[in-house]
């Protein structure tokens, strides 16, 4: 059975023209080394793009960070930290940079992006420590980047998504960044295997052999096992009281859309602010389609709840 049929018809052209097999070491290798399609960037002249080494945490390496920052701000401004993504195994900011370029533009923000290590070579924490860095880095060094250090946010696709859920854990815990919001699009969160598989999810970009085998590569073992970190797959944290506000995006045809529609759903018994956007007939990683109705309608419901939440304008 395919879920073509279910696929938004503008959607359609570009998966039946994109091969992505299931993940293996083999194919992560020759991923890393094939830039997977992404919208071409706007001209976006009143932005610097540097970038920087900044101070690993926890003992970690120094971690590089891709830095945007609008040049015709007129006061602090608030910062977001971007995290890209790619199944843990695979990615790179400048991947993203396009959006982040917009992003940074149109709502007159600073962004970080770290390029986080990625797995199997180093499994959690690694990664994780390294998205902390640049997030403390953020606030710690907001007088010098002209940010407000407190209009900070989280933002991240994928596994990106996941850390970043699992840096809203992590900066809630260690309390010493505070963290007003977290943009979480269709997060990797949760290692375990579904009871009952959905039959209509996951059958393109991302399948549930490639989820396994980043999982895996993640945490260094077999996932779905006792004992997994909340901070790695966040689904399993017990308390999610005083988090910061969330917008949660998810397409009803990606492997991670139950998931993501149970953690929304537990946030809001915990008292957190969510707002849920579920796509109909979307697959993961949906953006690679291009200049598409639902990814313009996409970006507009990230940049509307950021602008909200970060108090532009």
């Amino acid at each position: 059975m395919t879920t073509l049929p279910l696929v938004r018809p503008e959607l359609r052209d570009f998966i039946q023209g994109f091969s992505m097999p299931s993940m293996n070491a083999e194919r992560m290798a020759e991923r890393r080394n094939m830039p997977l399609p992404a919208p071409e960037a706007e001209e976006t002249p009143d932005l610097e793009v540097t970038e920087r080494r900044i101070p690993g945490s926890a003992g970690g390496p120094d971690v590089r960070v891709l830095v945007f920052r609008p040049t015709n701000a007129k006061g602090p401004m608030p910062g977001i930290l971007h995290i890209h993504g790619g199944g843990y195994i695979i990615g790179s900011p400048e991947a993203s940079a396009p959006g982040n370029r917009q992003f940074a533009s149109e709502l007159g923000c600073v962004i970080v992006a770290p390029a986080y290590r990625l797995a199997p070579e180093t499994p959690f924490p690694g990664p994780l420590e390294d998205c902390y860095a640049g997030l403390k880095w953020l606030h710690d060094n907001a007088r010098e980047l002209g940010v407000d250090p407190a209009r900070i946010a989280i933002k991240g696709e994928s596994a990106g998504g996941g850390l970043g859920a699992g840096l809203a854990l992590l900066a809630r815990d260690r309390g010493e960044v505070p963290v007003v919001f977290q943009c979480l699009t269709y997060p990797m969160i949760d290692d375990r295997p579904a009871a009952e598989p959905h039959p209509y999810v996951g059958e393109f970009i991302w399948d549930p052999d490639s989820n396994h085998f980043g999982w895996s590569s993640y945490l260094g073992r077999e996932p779905g096992g006792d004992g997994v970190s909340p901070y790695a797959a966040p689904a399993r944290a017990e308390d999610l009281k005083g988090l910061p506000p969330a917008l949660i995006i998810a397409g009803t045809l990606d492997l991670f859309m139950e998931e993501n529609l149970e953690y929304a759903r537990r946030l809001t018994r915990a008292g957190v602010p969510v707002e849920l956007q579920l796509y109909p007939g979307v697959y993961h990683g949906f953006g690679m389609a291009g200049d598409t109705e639902i990814a313009r309608r996409y970006y507009r419901d990230c940049r509307d709840a950021l602008a909200s939440a970060l108090r532009v304008g």
